[in-house]
């Protein structure tokens, strides 16, 4: 008989299906004074399950993972107990300080999840370009996953 935890974790597939459809991912960085630094941040993952998230190159986040690498990543949904469902994630982070790749990856990030044309591209492209030369690329290589879905008890708990 399977355990209440083996009943509740996630398959790789339902993980990676599950990735795509959330939008947010609070991404947990190891302070300099002891605190874990916790952060909200738009993301998307690609086909090696690889994490990508932008910010500024002096955010705190960056100058935490340059001095440790180890992040822990939360994405989470559900209004009621019972359907309460998230993936946590222990990953590695590379810093990618590249202008193509950050634009690219803010196109990604801000279409996540809808369909664009050509023109809506370009168009994006011109508007984050503006701030891709201050900004990174956090990519996020996952080692571990822990995670639980509430909706397959059934409600019985």
């Amino acid at each position: 008989m399977p355990s209440r935890r083996e009943l509740i974790q996630l398959s790789e597939e339902e993980i990676r299906a599950y990735m795509v459809e959330q939008k947010t991912l609070i991404i947990i960085s190891n302070g300099v004074d002891g605190y874990p630094h916790a952060m909200p941040m738009w993301f998307y993952a690609d086909d090696a399950g690889c994490l990508y998230c932008s910010t500024f190159r002096k955010s705190q986040k960056v100058l935490n993972f340059r001095r440790d690498p180890k992040a822990t990543l939360l994405v989470e949904s559900g209004e009621q107990y019972a359907e309460l469902k998230s993936v946590l994630v222990y990953a590695t982070v590379e810093i990618i300080d590249d202008f193509d790749a950050v634009c690219d990856a803010l196109v990604k990030i801000n279409t996540k999840g809808t369909e664009v044309d050509a023109a809506q591209v370009e168009a994006l492209l011109g508007a984050v370009s503006k701030t891709a030369e201050k900004r990174v690329i956090l990519k996020f290589h996952p080692e571990r996953y822990v995670s639980w879905d509430h909706s397959k008890l059934g409600g019985k708990y």
